[in-house]
């Protein structure tokens, strides 16, 4: 790997590496040239994932193919309801849910005989057709990929890739063209926002910190992704590790700052793993250290891992966490662009905002402008889950509908069920009903409807999910990741945890509505951080829009959609029991009487609602109200 030290040589590079992806990126069709590329993010990586190309590797050896044929891992290809999944080039063919016996029908169909092995391609459930390239299949049609930009293109262990791909050409501009004031305009002008849920404009939090005289300052990668069924950023660090370095190095060339650091949780081992590998490269190759590019210009990296407290995803209890301290949110201010770590000018940025950097100065502000809306800029990556038909990561402009998200990429509700609510920004979000389904994805129109973008998950729910038991699953998130330095959070969402957990067990009164609307206001207007203060929005939305839930719960002691188990009741119809005993016999506590050939009685005052009787009987006689 040899080492970098000009600008003029990244480029020599650049073209020499081009050939690599040449394929690939369809610039060069080679018939005799094939290239395999199989998933390789954490849910790939989980099916065996690297035994498909340790098995298609051994196949191009056993047939004599080194130099004709490539096999590699990719970053996430996003569409992971359908992992692993794997790619060939030039043809563009997508094979979905492979194993590793799969290996050799590919090899000998495809790329010695020519054809495609159509019971690995992907169907679509309402055309019912075999799609054979990615381009054809609707998860991916209305997505642009600017952050997601090489996941599932380059191989994310090697720099050479990243380079093809056009990488650390941001940088050689920034560091040999432009002053860091320029590179604050830039990045002002782009209109690019953080994507770690503030939304506040990143070029203005550069510009802060840039102003402040200090002899050392530091850029903060916030990789502690925390929401649950969120994996926006883990799979960005797995896939494209060198985009958020070259991220960061740019922001450091604009405030000052020499050295940067990754807070990452340590349940991320993947992307841990390849993080490393990507600070190793770009050091070994010059790109990362001293003197980069022959410029003057020093940055490094390294790398602190989290303990997965939900809290260190504020920027401040993050930093008490990066000095060994008790990760606890500070008052605001001083903002961390003034004083942050060490009492230092910091900036702290997320994954997802550090990945979009580079293109932004690989493609212009302009053009990164002219994609979203008038006041959110660019695109946004979710990570699509709940009860949607195409789980996985999306990434779209901004201003696209969550119609278009849920029924035109997620492929509608599953089971063909009603959809009922999207919850956006995770735990600090809210629930969007059906009347919102046409809402554009902005940080504005999703804040007027109650809700918020967060870092980007978004987890749909259908007319079998409890809104009520929603509000009472993530407040008790909360209570469970609170570091309870103030009162308001401590406290009074323990309470709100104790109120929501009475209404699901039918001990709630009318009394405990009023008492939740009242607590959540006191908690957002005294709280000390962001944790605490949008803690309440899952049930003050969920309170506006499916007020009739609660009611049933409190007024009549039911739950509508069947799923508060205190609440269920099982009972027996007397026109289809034809007494077989069967519902009796598998009772765990000996509620149901009758004899055979008699019809069976429940006693509701023993039944513990487990359901084993529904489940055992044959002839739908048992159901659930």
């Amino acid at each position: 790997m040899p080492e970098i030290q000009t600008s003029e040589q990244l480029a020599s590079a650049y073209e020499q590496y081009k050939q690599l992806l040449s394929t690939r990126l369809g610039t060069v069709v080679d018939d005799n040239t094939r290239m395999i590329l199989v998933c390789g993010g954490t849910g790939c990586h989980a099916s065996e994932s690297e035994k498909i190309v340790e098995n298609f590797q051994a196949l191009i050896k056993k047939n004599g193919l080194e130099g004709k044929v490539f096999c590699s891992i990719s970053g996430c290809f996003g569409f992971c309801e359908k992992g692993p999944i794997v790619k060939v080039f030039p043809d563009n063919v997508f094979y979905v849910q492979v194993k590793p016996e799969d290996a050799s029908e590919i090899f000998e169909q495809h790329m010695l005989n020519g054809h495609k092995v159509k019971r690995l391609l992907y169907e679509d459930p309402i055309l019912k057709e075999k799609m054979e390239t990615a381009e054809d299949i609707s998860f991916y049609k209305l997505q642009q990929r600017i952050a997601l930009r090489n996941c599932g293109l380059i191989n994310p262990e090697k720099i050479e890739e990243y380079i093809a791909s056009g990488g650390y050409q941001s940088l050689a501009k920034v560091i040999t063209q432009m002053s860091p004031q320029q590179v604050i305009e830039e990045m002002i002008a782009s209109g690019l926002r953080g994507r770690g849920g503030a939304g506040f404009s990143t070029g203005k939090k550069w510009e802060f910190a840039s102003k402040y005289a200090s002899e050392e300052k530091f850029v903060i990668c916030n990789a502690d992704e925390g929401d649950p069924g969120a994996f926006m950023d883990r799979s960005i660090m797995e896939g494209d590790s060198h985009s958020v370095i070259e991220g960061m190095m740019i922001a450091g060339y604009a405030i000052g700052a020499q050295q940067g650091y990754v807070y990452i949780r340590a349940e991320y081992p993947l992307a841990v793993k390849r993080l490393e590998i990507a600070i190793r490269q770009a050091r070994a190759m010059g790109l990362l250290g001293k003197n980069i590019l022959g410029t003057g210009f020093n940055f490094d990296i390294a790398i602190r891992l989290g303990a997965g407290a939900f809290v260190c995803g504020e920027e401040t209890a993050l930093i008490h966490s990066l000095q060994g301290l008790r990760g606890e949110p500070a008052t605001k201010p001083p903002f961390p662009a003034e004083s942050g770590l060490w009492a230092k000018p910091t900036i702290v940025n997320n994954v997802e905002t550090l990945a979009n950097v580079p293109v932004i100065f690989q493609r212009g502000a302009e053009w990164f402008n002219s994609i979203g809306t008038k006041t959110s800029k660019g695109t946004k990556v979710f990570a699509l889950a709940g009860k949607v038909n195409n789980v996985g990561l999306v990434e779209v402009p901004m201003g696209t509908t969550l119609r278009e998200i849920i029924y035109d990429i997620g492929g509608g509700i599953k089971d063909g069920a009603e959809f009922k609510a999207a919850q956006t920004g995770g735990p600090s979000g809210g629930c969007i009903p059906r009347q919102y389904l046409d809402t554009p994805i902005d940080y504005e129109s999703l804040q007027s409807i109650g809700s918020m973008m967060g870092s980007g998950g978004m987890i749909i729910m259908s007319d079998h999910d409890c809104m009520v038991n929603i509000a009472r699953f993530y407040m008790e998130f909360i209570v469970e990741e609170s570091c309870g330095r103030c009162v308001p959070c401590r406290i009074g969402n323990k309470r709100m945890l104790e109120i929501l957990t009475n209404i699901t067990e039918g001990r709630g009164t009318e009394e405990d509505l009023d008492e939740l609307r009242s607590l959540s206001e006191t908690i957002i207007d005294t709280s000390l951080c962001g944790l605490g203060q949008t803690a309440p929005n899952p049930v003050l939305s969920t309170l506006k829009y499916f007020f009739d839930e609660y009611e049933a719960h409190v007024k009549e002691k039911r739950c509508p959609a069947g799923v508060c188990q205190k609440l269920m009741h099982y009972k027996i119809l007397p026109e289809k029991c034809i007494g077989c005993t069967s519902c009796a016999r598998g009772c765990p506590v000996n509620c149901i009487s009758g004899t055979v050939k008699q019809v069976h009685a429940i006693d509701q005052s023993k039944c513990i609602k487990c359901g084993a009787c529904m489940t055992r009987c044959k002839f739908g006689a048992v159901v659930r109200e």
